[in-house]
């Protein structure tokens, strides 16, 4: 599938050359770069961490999922959690990534949070931007509602859902927000369990729009999600000068007698299929781990493409 990304970048001077999918997520311009791994910070070499009230989960998923990410080249790394045995896996989950398109969803709880504030509903306009974004993720709609919001608000989100190590991009980039494993785990249990943060009706509707995301986007942590589980799934890809591909899918799933949540980031990807197969490796892993009695599993019906755009001059 090769699609062109909506709206226009702001990025000054010649036109430049932007790789990017579906759900890249950014408009940035790519002489930004990351600051490259020290020496000691390379030298280190995080091992997968995982527990449980179920008795042998916590070893098994640490032996699978380590499995999964041998010889896997780029960073990666992943949150678990489920509810039902109480059952956490954590990878380099402080590391910080380019959000790309899974910050979408973070748009989408500051817009509900700050509208039930003034308890007003959203508006047809609004209702419109947020379905595109999610489902389609548009990026114009997202930068429509990105500047409605500004980093205030979104600052003001992230304040108040404790993911303290979140930071919006600068000047209109909302791609490039960092993140990490732990807060987007802090993100998908506030949509998936009460809170005071969003209200039931927000959550819900953040969870509607997840399990409506196009098929040719269901890739990433749905993977081997057992036959008949409820499937909510955001993710991103962006590649830049350094580091590589970002490849990202964050996702929540419930049934099975489990309610549990799943992020894997990725950056240092040889290619964005590169990226995919790494989560997915990752993904099928945790789901088999957590019901392994199931034998029909998702499978993603169609391999996300690369798409070159031609970013025009500001």
């Amino acid at each position: 599938m090769t699609h062109p990304i909506s709206g226009t970048s702001r990025i000054p001077g010649r036109a430049r050359t932007l790789s990017a999918g579906l759900a890249i997520g950014v408009l940035a311009p790519l002489g930004l770069t990351a600051a490259a791994a020290t020496p000691a910070a390379a030298a280190a070499t995080p091992q997968v961490s995982c527990s449980s009230q179920q008795a042998g989960l916590a070893a098994k998923l640490k032996k699978d999922i380590t499995a999964a990410l041998k010889n896997r080249k780029g960073t990666v790394a992943v949150g678990l959690y489920d509810r039902t045995t109480r059952t956490s896996c954590t990878l380099r989950a402080g590391t910080s990534f380019d959000s790309a398109s899974v910050v979408k969803v973070t748009v989408l709880a500051t817009l509900l949070w700050d509208a039930k504030k003034t308890e007003r509903r959203l508006s047809t306009r609004e209702s419109d931007l947020a379905y595109a974004m999610i489902t389609k993720s548009d990026n114009a709609a997202t930068s429509k509602l990105w500047r409605q919001l500004g980093t205030t608000k979104v600052k003001g989100f992230l304040k108040a859902a404790k993911m303290t190590r979140t930071v919006p991009g600068s000047g209109g980039y909302w791609g490039l927000t960092r993140i990490n494993a732990t807060d987007e785990q802090k993100l998908l249990a506030l949509i998936t369990a009460k809170n005071t943060v969003l209200s039931d009706n927000a959550r819900a509707y953040v969870l509607k729009l997840m399990g409506k995301v196009v098929p040719s986007q269901r890739w990433g942590t749905p993977a081997g999600a057992p036959s008949g589980t409820a499937i909510h799934v955001k993710n991103g890809w962006l590649q830049r000068s350094t580091h590589g591909w970002r490849v990202h899918s964050i996702g929540a799933f419930k049934g099975g007698g489990h309610d549990y949540t799943i992020s894997v980031l990725t950056h240092g990807n040889s290619s964005m299929n590169y990226g995919v197969t790494t989560i997915q490796g990752v993904a099928k892993a945790v789901h088999k781990d957590l019901a392994p009695r199931t034998q029909r599993r998702y499978a993603p019906t169609t391999a996300p493409q690369e798409a070159f755009v031609a970013v025009p001059q500001a």
